[in-house]
């Protein structure tokens, strides 16, 4: 689909997206770069990185990629200051890394937990404790007009609860706590606006096959009247929303990108059946004797 932002509305802006090498992460970047941007991305695999330089170059994009695991501070350190180094600026982080398993919560190991724990909220909670000092405003490379913007990828699973995801709905209800006070603080003190994106099952990804390979025949759907499969370019369009202009008054905010899949409800009765079912129950109600209480005066 063609984007309906200008070609320009990231021009000039340094991205720095962790897991950007693949799935919703390489959209993103992608679509960062049409829109003007210059394009790092951080990962622990040099060959998903490399191919997803190459894939961004031959688009025209200004890309480089840095290995480095987001559970390590050093390594955060040095890909963000390799970012700084190479570009002269960091306008934008987005927090893309995640880990996932489908797994029931009895046969989660505390190390299972820690795991996802680690990537996604500490993991996020570290990257941008690491690009604070080259977004806030005045930071190296900026001037004292503005501060960066900061994007978490989330999810919608802790909003209720979630089968066989008690890790990942932790840790992602602390990505979302952790981008609340992030906005008051840094928003307040560094003019750094912090928003998430929580996606909801995005087709041909990663995430997707892990969370519902074809393996499983399932007829969840059938009961889930909202499901559909989203596209990579939605969530991609969703950050180029919230990190150009068009977003400049958005902060401590996520937008759930599902279709309004984590709203849906089993529909109990036939939408046909409903007129003549209240029809039945105004009719008795109607017809009821009501009853007058005697008085004890």
């Amino acid at each position: 689909m063609d984007s309906p932002f200008k070609a320009d509305a990231v021009k000039g802006k340094v991205a720095l997206i962790t897991g950007g090498g693949s799935g919703i992460g390489l959209e993103m970047s992608t679509q960062f770069g049409k829109h003007g941007a210059s394009i790092a991305i951080m990962g622990r695999r040099k060959q998903v990185l490399d191919s997803a330089v190459s894939e961004l170059r031959s688009l025209g994009i200004q890309a480089v990629g840095f290995e480095g695991d987001v559970r390590k501070q050093e390594d955060a350190k040095r890909v963000v200051e390799s970012t700084f180094q190479h570009f002269g600026r960091l306008d934008i982080l987005v927090n893309a890394a995640a880990g996932n398993f489908l797994v029931s919560a009895e046969d989660l190991s505390p190390n299972g937990f820690r795991t996802v724990m680690d990537i996604d909220a500490v993991g996020t909670f570290t990257m941008c404790h690491e690009a604070l000092k080259y977004l806030k405003k005045g930071g190296p490379g900026r001037g004292s007009s503005g501060g960066g913007t900061i994007l978490n990828i989330s999810v919608t699973l802790h909003y209720t609860a979630a089968w066989y995801q008690v890790h990942v709905s932790a840790a992602k209800a602390a990505v979302d706590a952790t981008m609340r006070n992030l906005a008051l603080e840094w928003g307040t003190d560094y003019d750094i606006r912090v928003n998430g994106i929580a996606p909801g099952p995005i087709g041909d990804t990663p995430g997707m096959s892990k969370l519902a390979p074809k393996e499983i025949n399932s007829k969840a759907r059938d009961y889930m009247p909202l499901y559909k499969l989203g596209d990579k370019w939605d969530i991609a369009m969703a950050a180029l929303y919230l990190t150009s202009d068009a977003g400049k008054f958005i902060n401590g905010t996520v937008i759930v990108v599902d279709g309004g899949l984590w709203l849906s409800r089993p529909r109990h009765l036939p939408k046909e059946a409903v007129k003549q079912l209240s029809r039945t129950v105004e009719k008795r109600s109607r017809n009821a004797p009501v009853g007058v209480p005697s008085s004890k005066l």
